[in-house]
């Protein structure tokens, strides 16, 4: 048959019909798909706890407890969402990696999903990643793979990804736009419904750190599709470039150092970061958040992970701006991750003074404020 388009001689062109359809793989996804969803099905929605503070100061501060995901983290949910987006965009295959560039708690995340669909994950990583993170990754059946520069993660990630014939998720990229910030259980509209019934149902202000950036930018984007008056303060770390980015409206900030707080921070302004969508940010000191998540172990007796301890002294900042103007109202933040993980880390008196971090002051400030409200300006 002339297949040239012409239609030889009669002059009739043919159609040209190329058809990729592949019943195994139609099923297989239908399947990886399923799994997946039922997984939000069963442990979607976390806790709101409360943070103890004086009645008669008429604020309450809550925070979103992401540890209890099956995977322990906020990242949990990041993870189902790039897994659904990677699987519906028909990038991820059967038998086919899934290669992530995560400092810890993502790649945890997906070497569960990936397990669960029963594809191989491979985590491209700083080799100064915590030991308990890597063991978590290799229990759920990923790979680490380690890099000794982590600005080289995402280029590794790449020729690995070309090397297997496997997905790069590119959680960096991708994040913003995975998941559905109209709705869909994401974290944002989880932490309306379980604030209905509080005296302060819609938050004055809004805590998310940013390690992509997706979170801040699902929650953001959902109270302005909502038309709330919440507003949006993100916390950054030292050695982060996501404040001086948004500050100076620069798109092309670096920075040259790598973060002390893991899963937040980031040496370059992430595609996932939105900064038109936030209202405020703060720059925290390493050694602040230390003493602020320890300071959430001896009130509630949770440990956490740094970046909880990064949002909570900002949290703790805002709590104390509304006292001195006699506003009342609610303050949400979040718990990102268990404190187990870095026991090594932001627990050890020994890794801060190899660090250099001295909290004692940052204690003090907490304790004051804890009993007076007072908050240094």
């Amino acid at each position: 048959m002339d297949t040239s388009g012409h239609g030889g001689d009669s002059g009739t062109a043919v159609t040209v019909d190329v058809d990729r359809s592949d019943p195994g793989h139609r099923a297989w996804l239908k399947e990886a798909v399923r799994k997946v969803q039922a997984d939000a099905n069963r442990s979607a929605d976390t806790h709101l706890l409360r943070f103890p503070l004086p009645e008669a100061w008429g604020i309450d501060l809550y925070l979103k407890d992401e540890s209890t995901h099956p995977t322990g983290s906020l990242k949990h949910r990041l993870a189902r969402s790039l897994f659904l987006y990677g699987l519906c965009n028909g990038w991820i295959h059967r038998d086919k990696p899934v290669i992530e560039a995560s400092s810890g708690s993502t790649a945890v995340s997906e070497a569960y999903f990936a397990k669960l669909i029963g594809v191989p994950f491979i985590a491209v990583m700083p080799r100064t990643t915590s030991p308990e993170k890597c063991r978590l990754i290799e229990f759920h059946g990923g790979t680490c793979h380690f890099v000794d520069d982590p600005r080289t993660m995402y280029q590794r990630s790449a020729e690995l990804a070309a090397e297997t014939g496997g997905h790069f998720m590119d959680q960096f990229t991708y994040a913003e736009r995975a998941t559905d910030w109209r709705g869909n259980n994401n974290i944002a509209e989880s932490i309306y419904q379980q604030l209905r019934l509080e005296r302060y149902p819609e938050p004055a202000w809004i805590v998310a750190t940013a390690g992509t950036g997706g979170t801040s930018a699902t929650i953001a984007r959902y109270v302005h599709y909502m038309q709330y008056d919440t507003r949006i303060c993100v916390p950054d770390p030292e050695n982060s470039c996501f404040f001086d980015g948004w500050t100076r409206h620069d798109p092309l900030a670096t920075s040259d150092r790598g973060s002390r707080i893991e899963g937040i921070g980031r040496p370059r302004m992430e595609p996932s970061f939105v900064p038109g969508a936030i209202d405020r940010m703060m720059k925290v000191p390493d050694a602040a958040s230390v003493a602020a998540v320890r300071a959430l172990d001896r009130a509630i007796g949770r440990k956490a992970g740094g970046s909880t301890g990064t949002g909570l002294w900002s949290a703790f900042t805002l709590v104390a701006e509304m006292l001195a103007t006699g506003t009342t109202g609610s303050v949400v933040s979040l718990l990102c991750d268990p404190g187990d993980r870095y026991l090594d880390k932001y627990y050890s008196d020994d890794w801060l003074a190899r660090q250099g971090l001295d909290i004692a002051p940052h204690t003090a400030t907490i304790g004051t404020f804890l009993e007076t409200g007072g908050w240094p300006r």
